[in-house]
């Protein structure tokens, strides 16, 4: 089990989540913002930048994460029109306080990101790219390449930025044993050509994965769940 001190580059202050649709980067960027929020005198920023609307958003955890210390930002959307929250290149700027962006909807939603180039294409932002070997678009080297480059080429974010994480999960239901399968094909395909820097798990599994586990682990708590699951979740 890590402490992201221990894998987060020490520059780093700006926080940004990518991936593909249904990756688990809202699930993952909640966990590391109330980590941070626990861990550090700084005040924490989350950004719920998904414009595209899925089942599962961030935004609908706003009031949890208010609770726990972290400051949340999100416009509020009409109908199916997407619209983009505002301060995010003051807080991108501050030296003082910490951003983490959920960037929803992978290609299309990180086109809100193309505005920010310049100041994420710098030391203190993180950009982590989400690879979840149960999903489609990270099955094999071609697909997890092919979705990444429309990603960069929309946000105009640099390759040199990004920092791969896996989570090999499929929500509620993971198993230890499909876990481990994901995350070790991760390891396979990616190493190669890019470190992972840490892998997420299910705190549920951690006792049965931990001594077979070849990358670092984020211990990750559900917090985004069908509303008939809410009362094992929160």
């Amino acid at each position: 089990m890590i402490d992201l001190k221990e894998v987060v580059p020490s520059k780093g202050k700006n926080f940004i989540f990518l991936g593909e649709a249904g990756s688990g980067k809202s699930e993952i960027s909640i966990n590391f913002a109330i980590n941070m929020a626990k861990n550090n005198n700084k005040k924490v920023h989350f950004f719920d930048m998904d414009m595209t609307k899925p089942l599962f958003r961030s935004r609908d955890l706003s009031e949890y994460l208010k609770e726990v210390g972290v400051e949340f930002h999100c416009q509020e959307q009409f109908m199916d029109a997407p619209t983009l929250v505002g301060g995010v290149n003051h807080l991108l700027k501050s030296k003082d306080e910490i951003v983490v962006m959920d960037v929803g909807g992978d290609y299309i939603g990180a086109r809100s990101l193309g505005g920010f180039a310049p100041l994420i294409n710098k030391e203190d932002t993180v950009v982590y790219y989400v690879l979840n070997n149960m999903r489609p678009w990270s099955y094999d080297i071609e697909h997890i390449d092919g979705t990444l480059g429309k990603i960069l080429g929309v946000s105009h974010i640099d390759l040199s930025q990004v920092r791969f994480i896996d989570n090999s999960n499929n929500g509620i239901t993971t198993t230890a044993d499909e876990y481990l399968e994901g995350s070790n094909n991760m390891v396979e395909i990616v190493t190669q050509y890019k470190p992972i820097d840490f892998s997420c798990v299910n705190e549920n599994l951690y006792d049965e994965v931990k001594d077979k586990a070849r990358l670092p682990l984020f211990l990750i708590h559900l917090y985004l769940t069908y509303e008939w699951l809410e009362e094992q979740v929160l």
